[in-house]
């Protein structure tokens, strides 16, 4: 473990509904990501991690307060990370690190009655006491916008439009920021992208879609020709998003091996849930199925993990944080709270043994089609996934 002075930078990279089995590392010969196949070759893999909770919102504000919901404050989908929320922008400030947040936030207020993809929701402005205690922030509350959005804060001012997609326009803004920053703390910097979320037939950045009917669907998709037919062809923009933004990550990485030590850089990469895509007859994420629960997550540290594993350990979005505070400044860097996540720095050191499995839920329903349609709380194990559904009705998931 690094001892307490050697401050090395993390940084996250936090995308939405890129679902764990979606790379070409993993297996999945539909997607091409050269950028994180590499990455992969000197990371540790952590194959069985998952979300805490598998929509956007609740994960998002799990994993920036280490706490779950409804605890940390987010019940509802239009509920705001409360103004006093302590995050991982705090602590990592506390101990001298410059912190900054790029991209999706999608934690303050929104109005229920407007649209949720547009406008609308791009052109409201966070403002900085609601900001999570970032020191840097520049992004957008929400609006669903892969092209041509709207972002404002600590470097752009007020709400502005800027052309291009967004994941290349949020690491173009995260990669200046390590650029210019001033003095010689150490970065925590999260990096929050949309992609690969609907809508799925935006521009990629001129990644032009395979034709759909290349598309190799998973035995766990149904032979019913409506369900296979809009899994392919939504997947087609799936993939192309996913390969648009593996090629923004990878600018990201390069800005972070020019500015940073990169031999002492955490550097992350997840998403907050995946997505069914027919899988079992089903769409989109809120489901208790491993399609839409279960997420990449890619840890290199060339520093102290000079050597790739695929590691099976037991880990939630909701112990990231908690974590990545235990790597950087040792096991007593987190108190944790009620429904808090767990400090698994030692089992990533293969010190200790990890969880046997992780609660997962949905603490309410979002009003969306084709998402899950009730909340539900379970333990996923790596074999099984036990779910106790809102009314009582209980059933067990096989992996």
């Amino acid at each position: 473990m690094a001892p307490a002075n050697s401050n090395p930078n993390v940084i996250v990279v936090m995308t939405t509904q890129w679902r764990g089995q979606a790379t070409g590392y993993a297996g999945d010969g539909n997607a091409a990501t050269p950028v994180l196949d590499a990455l992969a070759e000197q990371s540790l893999d952590f194959y069985q991690a998952v979300t805490p909770h598998p929509f956007g919102i609740f994960a998002r504000a799990a994993f920036l307060t280490g706490v779950a919901c409804p605890e940390n404050g987010v019940a509802d989908y239009y509920d705001p990370l409360p103004r006093e929320a302590r995050t991982l922008a705090h602590a990592f400030g506390e101990r001298g690190y410059e912190t900054g947040f790029f991209g999706k936030w999608q934690l303050y207020e929104r109005d229920p009655e407007s649209p949720v993809v547009g406008e609308a929701h791009a052109l409201v402005e966070v403002p900085e006491d609601r900001r999570g205690g970032f020191s840097h922030w520049e992004g957008f509350e929400s609006g669903f916008l892969l092209n041509d959005g709207y972002y404002h804060g600590s470097g752009l001012g007020p709400l502005r439009r800027i052309e291009g997609y967004q994941s290349d326009v949020v690491v173009d803004h995260a990669g200046t920021f390590l650029k210019e920053r001033s003095g010689e703390s150490p970065v925590f910097a999260v990096v929050s992208l949309d992609a690969p979320h609907p809508p799925y037939g935006a521009n990629a950045a001129g990644v032009k879609p395979p034709p759909a009917d290349w598309i190799a669907l998973p035995p766990e998709v149904p032979e019913d020709a409506a369900i296979r037919d809009q899994a392919r062809t939504e997947l087609a923009g799936y993939y192309a998003h996913i390969e648009a933004t593996d090629r923004a990550i990878g600018k990201l990485i390069a800005e972070v091996r020019e500015s940073l030590n990169w031999e002492d850089t955490l550097f992350v990469f997840t998403s907050v849930h995946g997505d069914m895509h027919g899988s079992h007859g089903k769409f989109r994420k809120g489901w208790p199925h491993e399609e839409s629960v279960r997420v990449p997550l890619l840890l290199s540290w060339p520093k102290r993990f000079p050597v790739a594993r695929r590691d099976p350990l037991m880990i939630s979005l909701l112990d990231l944080g908690p974590t990545l505070l235990g790597m950087c400044f040792g096991q007593t860097a987190w108190d944790r709270p009620v429904a808090g996540g767990a400090n698994l720095s030692k089992s990533v050191q293969l010190l200790s043994e990890g969880p046997e499995f992780q609660e997962i839920s949905m603490p309410s329903c979002p009003p969306f089609d084709k998402q899950c349609p009730y909340a539900w709380r379970g333990r996923r194990f790596v074999d099984k996934t036990e779910v106790d559904r809102d009314g009582g009705a209980r059933f067990t998931l096989d992996h």
